[in-house]
């Protein structure tokens, strides 16, 4: 693992991690449980007819290509477990208070397993697609960058979302809709999702330029994965 010589110009606690670093944490985080939360609800867009999680949750991505591109796979994949974690401890408190016994005068029970419950198959198919698609992008994104070396920023972005998010629309929708759904109503929602995903990170372009080059200015970093472990079990830098 290769990046400038400069050190950061403000790292927590001497252990080299910035707040810059925790608040891109955070917003991945957010990001995350936000879209889990919304997706109960579906929304129509041009005809097509997508979860709601479709307005944050690509921006996932395009948090995750600035952690890879700016601070390495490593810590892109501490990030990803990171989230992995929260999504499970939110998921299972949302469960919890959903089984608690209400009082009789409350009578939003019904309302609240209906939109917070989640059913075994579809939690399923949202932590697999979830880890599958995350460490997918990072990983081309990673590789692309050593390849190209440091150069069109603009193709690995894009290019590592293609197949991240590809890969997460085709796990979710077949884990949790095959056999429900026909062939060619999963292949059409596996598309349409994908084709949004990816449209939506194309437009944030500009944006992505923005944040690397700034976090690569102050955080005087620009880690190239040269010869690094790309096993997504291992928690080590």
């Amino acid at each position: 693992m290769n990046s400038l010589d400069q050190q950061p110009d403000s790292a927590a606690g001497g252990q080299g991690l910035s707040a810059r670093f925790v608040v891109i944490t955070a917003l991945f985080v957010t990001c995350l449980l936000t879209s889990n939360i919304i997706s109960v609800k579906l929304i129509s867009l041009w005809g097509l007819v997508l979860p709601a999680g479709v307005i944050i949750f690509p921006l996932s991505y395009i948090v995750g290509d600035v952690l890879t591109e700016v601070y390495g796979f490593g810590r892109a994949r501490q990030v990803i477990w990171l989230g992995f974690a929260c999504n499970l401890v939110a998921v299972l408190a949302i469960s919890a208070a959903g089984a608690l016994p209400a009082p009789s005068f409350w009578e939003a029970q019904p309302a609240y397993a209906r939109i917070l419950g989640y059913a075994p198959r579809l939690l399923a198919a949202s932590f697999l697609a979830y880890l599958v698609g995350e460490f997918a992008n990072a990983y081309v994104l990673a590789r692309m960058k050593v390849a190209t070396k440091g150069r069109f920023l603009w193709a690995r972005t894009i290019g590592s979302t293609v197949v991240g998010q590809g890969l997460d629309s085709a796990v979710f929708i077949l884990v949790a809709f095959a056999g429900v759904m026909g062939p060619a109503a999963l292949v059409w929602t596996m598309a349409a999702q994908w084709l949004v995903k990816c449209a939506y990170e194309a437009i944030l372009t500009p944006l992505t330029y923005w944040t690397v080059a700034y976090l690569k200015r102050r955080e005087g970093m620009d880690v190239f994965d040269a010869g690094v472990s790309f096993n997504p079990l291992s928690l080590s830098d």
